[in-house]
């Protein structure tokens, strides 16, 4: 399988789910100057979408969407325990999870990555997400991660998104729990391999 990825963007999700649960899946980074790929492809040829995560199977089909990527990652090796089995409350707990986030939070993100949005909307933007904020630090006061005491794909997905304060400059001091949910995340063997492999730590 070939990944194709940005350092640090929401195919971080996917790429640590990978290694979490040990499979080999090589890499192929985009360069979104000129939409092309470090292995000089280009990127609107492989997805039309235009966008990443984008994870080619090994019969060459392809599959897009963060939320379904990690899901389908995860159900290659079940033995992992990163996902529970279909058909669960447990499962439907997860994909819950990974809605919100990406409807709420990755998307909620949206406007901060076009400068040239008012202030305005940057600031009505910060607004929504604190509210959102505000509903995981009640999470997080509960259990360790989103859906209980288990690391699921969720909890990959999360920490992915929630990494983009880093690059907005979002306080998160007004959410301790969160922060230590970002920390326990970050302090994992596998993601931590999965950042130095993206160059965001070294």
């Amino acid at each position: 399988m070939k990944l194709y990825y940005a350092p640090g963007a929401c195919s971080l999700a996917p790429h640590i789910v990978a290694r979490e649960v040990g499979l080999k899946v090589d890499l192929d980074e985009l360069n979104w100057a000129d939409m092309k790929t470090a292995g000089g492809k280009n990127f609107l040829e492989v997805n039309p979408k235009g966008y990443i995560p984008t994870l080619q199977l090994d019969d060459g089909s392809l599959l897009t969407e963060t939320g379904v990527l990690i899901q389908y990652l995860a159900d290659q090796k079940p033995e992992a325990g990163l996902i529970p089995k279909a058909g669960t409350m447990e499962r439907y707990r997860v994909m819950e999870a990974i809605n919100f986030i990406s409807t709420e939070l990755h998307k909620g993100f949206g406007p901060l990555w076009n400068k040239a949005n008012p202030k305005e909307v940057l600031d009505a933007t910060r607004k929504q997400l604190a509210k959102r904020f505000d509903y995981l630090e009640t999470v997080f006061a509960k259990t360790p991660f989103i859906t209980g005491n288990n690391f699921t794909v969720a909890d990959a997905y999360l920490f992915a998104i929630l990494n983009w304060t880093n690059v907005h400059a979002v306080d998160v001091t007004p959410w301790p729990k969160m922060k230590d949910f970002m920390a326990r995340v970050a302090a994992r063997p596998k993601v931590q391999e999965t950042l130095k492999a993206e160059g965001l730590i070294k």
